[in-house]
């Protein structure tokens, strides 16, 4: 979009402002504003993606486009659930992946026979997109499509006749199911797949191959109150933010160029002089990954993760859009559905009393004359007025005035976008004891800002703008003590074989179990490193605040064998021990002069029973593109004779760089080797972590 078509909707919205603030003129838009349509959707604030398809049945992160139809057997498939589910964790929709990389469609398109259409499950005649769409209505829910541009099924991808049949699909989604909020166009394009049996690699120009501006002209006409969302290479209206890891840089502009190449770092913070207006939307799933592995039961995220999701989010100028993986019977699992709702209850509890509502409010610019607006106008609870600083200020201060003393530890603040995102830098400071203390010093605001910090009792809050690209705006204010939530503590073990718990807070004593029980108070006290035997072993441990009385959520983790006698041959770099020490902060890079493919070969100490391994990348996700993405494993028992066991990709470990799990059938072996035939990027191979997996 572009800016002048911005400008007509900000002089609409006048007509709305002015009434409100009397004779006083309202302040003209500044830069890019947002349509009514992106406001819709920034208001909405957080809602799900769910993630269910054919690979679902494969324990696959991807689909190659030759699974068997009939696999997709969700005996148990109730959409109502879902609907319920969301609804009680206050989400405001679902975006449903209606057609993911392997082409299998949940609706019966009549342009594929690769659908739900030709299975045995309820005789060809379901319709998960319409059950769904239904579900969402009755719930109150808006519903949302994913369509995957790449789709490694179809014989045509990568030539003209497929971006029909895309177009013909979506045509099919956008006018069969009702009000779609918005269509989801994943990043992935192009690569191997099945093709209608050419079984081969494929590569696109994503920037061109689709015609983004002719399916985006499609999209507006069937559905005129759409979000589009696009990793390609158009400008949509919204934007990826660069990771799947749930959070959008602290500094973030809803701002980018209409045209030109935006590198990540312009992704995660947007561009402050951007001549559209392209908010951030966080995706992010409540598991490791995106589809149901059931290995991840016990990865859900914790109620302290979720809550810093929501903080690095929505808190930060974005919405969220969190992940439920569909099980194969077509549920969402209990353990997704408890932390969803645990979550909901936290956000309410700690948001449930604004503490300015009884307070007084008095702002000036900085040389002290009084502000044209009303500095109530910030703290009114109406989001269509708003304090503004006099015409040409670009700096002002906003004091709250309590009653009494007053403990908080959240502040909210929120600009009136409708005329344009202004502030650049503020501060936060508390009157503590009659002296100003600093609680923040940040960068943007936009549609909300939410700060966390030490709980702290003051009889005044000041909130300074130091920098602004015009007068700022402010609609919204907000103070609040949150509730103490305790975070789990983190289990390692250490090629040593002993196991290390350590906690987020040092002040919070640990209790641990290694018989599967779940601990309390009166199990293990943790004291030291954990001496166990060089066999497997299952931890489970909690924190706990004696003065509270209150334990965190449970932490577990189970270990294979020890690494304690293993050894990477060959290379004579004593930091190649990174990959086996237990650390996932730690890594370890080949070296720039090895050309692909490049080995990792390791001795195990003995002969031992296995069934697959794993590897984790490198978890500095802003690295230099040395995560490996094809791979070939191998096993021997003498170092000579390497018999091949595993290869493929580690699919969307780039934007997911979590542990990869692969299996193989079982073999015995001593020596095992990691072949990387392909990186995200033509840099060195980088480890964080290898493991196998025993019998």
């Amino acid at each position: 979009m572009h800016t002048k078509s911005f400008f007509i909707g900000a002089f609409f919205c006048l007509g709305v402002i002015i009434p409100v603030l009397g004779q006083v003129k309202a302040p003209r838009a500044h830069g890019p504003v947002p349509s009514e349509n992106q406001l819709r959707w920034q208001e909405m604030e957080y809602y799900a993606f769910i993630h269910f398809s054919i690979n679902t049945y494969t324990d696959m992160a991807w689909g190659k486009g030759d699974e068997d139809p009939k696999l997709f057997n969700p005996t148990d498939m109730d959409c109502r659930q879902w609907a319920r589910i969301c609804k009680e964790a206050g989400m405001k929709g679902i975006i449903f992946t209606a057609k993911h990389h392997s082409g299998f469609c949940l609706w019966p398109s009549k342009y594929t026979d690769y659908s739900i259409k030709n299975i045995p499950w309820r005789n060809g005649q379901a319709d998960i997109v319409r059950e769904l769409a239904d579900a969402c209505k009755e719930y109150g829910l808006k519903f949302g499509v994913y369509l995957s541009p790449w789709d490694r099924n179809h014989a045509e991808y990568g030539k003209p006749a497929y971006i029909t049949y895309f177009r013909d699909q979506l045509r099919e989604l956008l006018s069969n199911y009702g009000d779609i909020f918005e269509v989801w166009y994943d990043g992935a394009n192009g690569g191997s797949g099945y093709y209608g049996g050419a079984n081969e690699t494929r590569r696109i120009d994503a920037k061109t191959y689709y015609d983004w501006p002719n399916t985006y002209k499609l999209v507006r006409e069937l559905q005129p109150n759409i979000v589009i969302w696009n990793d390609g290479g158009d400008r949509a209206d919204l934007r990826w933010v660069g990771t799947e890891a749930g959070y959008v840089g602290e500094t973030n502009w809803s701002l980018l160029n209409a045209t030109g190449d935006v590198p990540e770092e312009m992704l995660r913070h947007g561009v402050e002089n951007g001549d559209s207006w392209v908010p951030g939307e966080v995706n992010t799933s409540i598991r490791p990954e995106w589809f149901y592995h059931e290995r991840e039961d016990k990865k859900v995220k914790t109620l302290p993760q979720l809550m810093d999701l929501y903080h690095h989010s929505i808190g930060r100028n974005g919405t969220l859009l969190l992940n439920f993986p569909i099980m194969p019977n077509g549920l969402i699992h209990e353990k997704d559905e408890k932390a969803v709702l645990e979550f909901a209850s936290a956000i309410k509890e700690a948001f449930a009393v604004n503490l300015v509502e009884k307070a007084g409010a008095e702002a000036s610019n900085i040389r002290g004359k009084r502000s044209k607006y009303n500095a109530k106008k910030a703290i009114d609870g109406d989001k269509e007025s708003y304090w503004a600083t006099d015409d040409g200020v670009n700096k002002a201060a906003l004091t709250i005035n309590f009653t009494k003393p007053t403990a908080f530890n959240r502040f909210l603040v929120q600009e009136y976008i409708r005329l344009g995102q202004r502030v650049k830098t503020f501060t936060v400071e508390a009157l503590v004891n009659g002296v100003w203390k600093e609680l923040a010093k940040e960068t943007t605001i936009g549609y909300k800002r939410i700060l966390r910090f030490p709980t702290v009792e003051a009889t005044k809050l000041r909130f300074t703008i130091t920098d602004s690209k015009s007068c700022p705006l402010i609609s919204n204010i907000g103070v609040y003590k949150a509730p103490q939530i305790l975070t789990p503590p983190t289990i390692v073990r250490e090629q040593s074989g002993d196991i290390r718990i350590t906690p987020a807070d040092p002040e919070s004593e640990l209790y641990y179990s290694l018989d599967g029980s779940t601990p309390t108070v009166q199990s293990n006290k943790y004291t030291g490193p954990i001496k166990t035997n060089d066999g497997k072993a299952d931890v489970k441990a909690i924190a706990y605040n004696k003065t509270t009385g209150k334990s965190s959520t449970l932490t577990e983790e189970k270990f294979d064998i020890a690494r304690k006698n293993w050894k990477v041959l060959g290379i004579e770099d004593k930091n190649v021990s990174k990959v086996l020490d237990g650390n996932v902060n730690t890594n370890w890079h080949q070296s720039r002069n090895a050309k692909m493919p490049v080995e990792l070969v390791i001795d195990l100490g003995k002969q031992e029973n296995l069934t697959g391994f794993r590897y984790l990348p490198d978890q500095n996700w802003w690295a230099d593109g040395s995560i490996i993405t094809q791979y070939q494993f191998f096993v021997a028992e003498d170092n000579q004779a390497w018999e091949l066991v595993s290869e493929g990709e580690f699919a969307n470990i780039k934007n997911n760089p979590f542990w990869q799990t692969k299996s193989f059938n079982p073999i015995k072996g001593r020596y095992i080797k990691l072949k990387a035939l392909q990186n995200v990027q033509t840099t060195a191979s980088g480890y964080a972590e290898i493991d196998v997996i025993t019998e």
